[in-house]
């Protein structure tokens, strides 16, 4: 079950950083025709400022993606940054989530908060994947040394 879940998440958070990017690339468009400046900004200024955004935004979900997918390949627990880059993604999905209510409504929330779900459902899957104890790491006296 834990694989299905990792590569769901992959396939799900790639889809994600399509559309995130696709939407930022039609904001930068939106803004680059504009003839209005936000506080004297320069719309050229905010279109490049879109687009970087959302090429960066949809690069950080790529990697998440890959992880995930590895994590699934490999049925092994991500670690070190693999693993705190799935948090991030768990935490920007739930700040998108919150900004998407107002905009787009119910529907979108939900969405973001499935993605949310699966990210931190592949975390803990994993999770209890937990090395047994061997011999050395008990302590002279034999109790086990507390890591």
């Amino acid at each position: 079950m834990r694989r299905g879940v990792a590569a769901t998440a992959a396939v799900v958070l790639f889809l994600e950083a399509l559309g995130l990017a696709f939407v930022n690339w039609v904001m930068g468009i939106a803004v680059r025709h504009q003839a209005m400046s936000l506080a004297g900004l320069d719309p050229a200024a905010m279109a490049a400022g879109a687009w970087v955004a959302g090429g960066l935004l949809a690069l950080f979900l790529i990697a998440c993606a890959v992880v995930l997918a590895g994590t699934a390949r490999h049925d092994r627990s991500p670690r070190g940054f693999g693993r705190l880059l799935l948090i991030a993604a768990a935490v920007l999905n739930v700040i998108l989530g919150a900004a998407v209510v107002g905009l787009l409504g119910w529907p979108a929330y939900v969405l973001m908060m499935l993605i949310f779900a699966l990210i931190v459902l592949s975390l803990t899957l994993y999770a209890a994947e937990r090395p047994a104890p061997t011999d050395d790491d008990a302590s002279p006296s034999g109790a086990p040394v507390a890591a």
